[in-house]
């Protein structure tokens, strides 16, 4: 197997190639490692949020699938799956539309002051949420919205909306403006230029900042404490709950389950991306 170094290379070209290589899997190891040890931890058989000596001698007897059981059966635990799974996809689909078109009109070369209109809407991503939670809280309970479903949903799409801008943008940047003009052209009227030449190109960039959009609301806390109800408890919110008040591994197994979401989810990202250097001659077919 050839050296992926040119036989020039020097013994500090060499030392940094393979340093680099290193601190790069130490960092890896830094992020990933505190995440990924909740999952063996879940299957423990025992109630407790450590390694017993069962399970670090790898005893089957120590390890249960009784926690996603638990998960799975319990009725808390499933209302606040179902009340994520049903404010999510809402706020992902609401943020998307409004992340989309806000991206393809600040991509319009004959629009003011759009330094300070991105900045405007991604603001939601600089400015710390728990300030971001007190304010909608006071500007929804004003409205009657705090406490209700179209709250959360409001307020999540509020937060996912910045990710679509930033990732429809991006994809904005390699667009031929020609193939507009040329649909144009042809008798094509906006609204079918639109869907028919400008959205098949930007739409791996859509769907990667609505799957961001998707993942923060799934996972948000903070916010949906402000605003939500008992009726709006989610699964962060009801993991909250058992870390502060009940103290249940139940937790573990459903940090393992988002974990697997969100890596599946990243595997998607990724795969879009690809198919969008594709789609814009960034990389070979």
């Amino acid at each position: 197997m050839s050296s992926p170094l040119p036989p020039y290379a020097s013994t500090l070209q060499l030392t940094w190639f393979y340093a680099f290589r290193v601190i790069c899997g130490l960092i890896f190891f830094f992020l990933i490692f505190p995440i990924l040890v909740i999952v063996p931890l879940s299957f423990n058989a025992e109630n407790f949020f450590t390694f017993t000596p069962g399970m670090l001698r790898l005893d089957p007897d120590a390890y249960s699938f009784k926690h996603y059981v638990d998960f799975f059966t319990n009725p808390d635990w499933q209302q606040a799956l179902y009340n994520s799974v049903t404010i999510a996809p809402a706020a992902t689909i609401l943020a998307t539309v409004l992340g989309t078109l806000a991206a393809i009109g600040l991509s319009q070369a004959h629009v003011p002051y759009k330094s300070a209109i991105m900045a405007i809407l991604i603001s939601p991503m600089i400015v710390p949420l728990i300030i971001s939670a007190a304010g909608m809280y006071f500007f929804y309970s004003r409205l009657g919205l705090q406490g209700t479903y179209i709250g959360v949903v409001l307020a999540h799409a509020a937060l996912g909306t910045p990710f679509v801008i930033i990732t429809v943008t991006a994809t904005l940047v390699g667009f031929y403006r020609s193939l507009v003009r040329a649909a144009a052209s042809m008798g094509a009227d906006p609204v079918t230029t639109f869907f028919k030449v400008q959205m098949p190109l930007i739409m791996p960039g859509v769907i990667s900042g609505a799957l961001f959009a998707f993942i923060t609301s799934f996972d948000e806390v903070v916010v949906v404490l402000f605003l939500g109800s008992a009726s709006q408890k989610t699964l962060p919110w009801q993991m909250f709950i058992g870390l502060r008040e009940q103290i249940s591994p139940t937790i573990l197994a459903v940090a393992s389950v988002m974990v697997a979401l969100s890596i599946a989810l990243l595997f998607t990202l990724e795969m879009l991306r690809r198919r969008s250097e594709r789609l814009r001659g960034l990389s070979p077919g």
